[in-house]
């Protein structure tokens, strides 16, 4: 009966097209009557979950990103950037790769990374020869960094459910966002001579001295942030809301391309966003508590403990599991659908929790732009107009890409804990 109720009734409502939070709700009920459970423990649970001071920072990161992307410091990062590649073949998407690289160090949403750095981007890449589809599956698979670079609301709702440092998981970022970003741009390079791109023109890209000049405040961004986190000024919490009130500044005071009344509809649009994603953590964490009182979690250890299974063909089942449930669901509610079912099991494998943090989130990125159902995908359907069908052809090179990254970073640990380890 807990089979039934953690397992098939969830997988029956999701291909039912139910609402994730609502698959939930429903089945933590199913679960409570089939149990001996009081049904009022459901409301501790739920509503428990959200009191967690480290949340926070999933609505202050979402508000930051769509600040920052519109007004204006997105922009001027790619200006700097394209100004420093200079003039060679597949200049304009390495900038692009780079661009998304760096607006994901001041920013937790994929969404907003596709958002920004795509209206940025996209009509300069076609311009300049790079096709009509091409340059959107671009952005879209490459937006996904910013799932994956510090600082994540991926990492964070992980570190939560997990009960890990967001920190640490932070440092172990950094490398794996670095690493898929020079295979990409590599990538690029080849594509662009391949097709015979032209070189941009020295008249289309603004000076190194210009360029850093305009984009100077956004620069110190990324710098007020994460200086703040390892400087030991304020906890990753309390660096999402001085994002927030930096980019304020900027976009208002000093860009001044932002008013009041633009800025009122972002927080509007940003608020929105938070309350889907809470009201799924929300849910989540009735679920996770069903999960954690049925004793399923340890059944389950003991059962993929029976199968003997070597630790690198654990973890790629693991991979497998991630990136199918990862297709469909949104990362925040995957990790708190699936942690409390998994980390006993990688855990028990003698795999650092800290690596495996890493490993899910590179799973949960590459799920948000793997056809069908990726979501990023239909985000850029809907920005740029692209025809899915077109999109999924175009994002499986970078797809191949992806995975072939994840599986170094799943089977090379000292890539994601060497900072950790120069840390101490």
């Amino acid at each position: 009966m807990t089979f039934l109720a953690l397992v098939v009734l969830p997988m029956a409502l999701l291909v039912m097209g139910v609402p994730i939070f609502a698959v939930l709700i429903v089945a933590t009920l199913a679960g409570i009557l089939l149990s001996v459970n009081p049904v009022q423990a459901i409301h501790s649970a739920m509503f428990g979950s959200l009191d967690i001071f480290p949340l926070l920072a999933v609505p202050l990161f979402v508000y930051a990103g769509d600040i920052m992307s519109r007004g204006g410091i997105a922009r001027r990062l790619v200006d700097l950037i394209l100004s420093m590649i200079g003039a060679i073949r597949g200049a304009l998407g390495i900038a692009t790769i780079a661009a998304c690289e760096v607006f994901s160090v001041m920013s937790g949403s994929s969404i907003a990374c596709v958002a920004a750095i795509g209206k940025t981007m996209i009509p300069s890449l076609r311009k300049n020869g790079y096709g009509e589809h091409f340059p959107v599956s671009l952005v879209t698979a490459t937006g996904v960094i910013d799932i994956i670079t510090p600082p994540s609301i991926t990492m964070i709702i992980y570190g939560i459910v997990a009960q890990q440092s967001v920190p640490h998981l932070f440092l172990a970022g950094f490398p794996a966002g670095i690493l898929i970003g020079l295979a990409l741009a590599v990538y690029v390079v080849w594509y662009a001579r391949k097709k015979k791109i032209p070189v941009v023109a020295p008249t289309e890209r603004k000076g190194v001295r210009v360029a850093l000049k305009e984009a100077t405040w956004s620069l110190f961004a990324p710098v007020v942030i994460f200086g703040g986190i390892y400087g030991g000024l304020f906890t990753p919490t309390e660096a999402a809301g001085v994002a927030c009130v930096y980019a304020i500044i900027v976009s208002v005071f000093i860009h001044r391309e932002l008013t009041w009344r633009e800025l009122w509809s972002i927080t509007t649009d940003s608020a929105l966003l938070s309350g889907q994603i809470l009201i799924i953590v929300s849910a989540a964490g009735g679920f996770a508590w069903l999960i954690t009182t049925s004793g399923y979690p340890q059944q389950l250890v003991a059962s993929v403990q029976g199968l003997q299974l070597q630790t690198w063909m654990l973890l790629l089942f693991i991979n497998v599991i991630l990136l199918f449930v990862g297709s469909v669901l949104e990362p925040p509610a995957a990790i708190l659908l699936l942690t409390p079912l998994i980390t006993p099991i990688v855990y028990a494998a003698g795999v650092d929790p800290i690596h495996f943090g890493i490993i899910v989130t590179v799973n949960l990125a590459i799920g948000m732009f793997m056809p069908p159902f990726g979501l990023n995908l239909f985000a850029a359907h809907a920005l740029f107009k692209t025809p899915l069908q077109e999109l999924y052809r175009g994002v499986l090179p970078f797809l191949a890409i992806y995975l072939a990254m994840l599986l170094l970073i799943t089977y090379v640990p000292a890539i994601t804990l060497v900072p950790l380890a120069l840390l101490k």
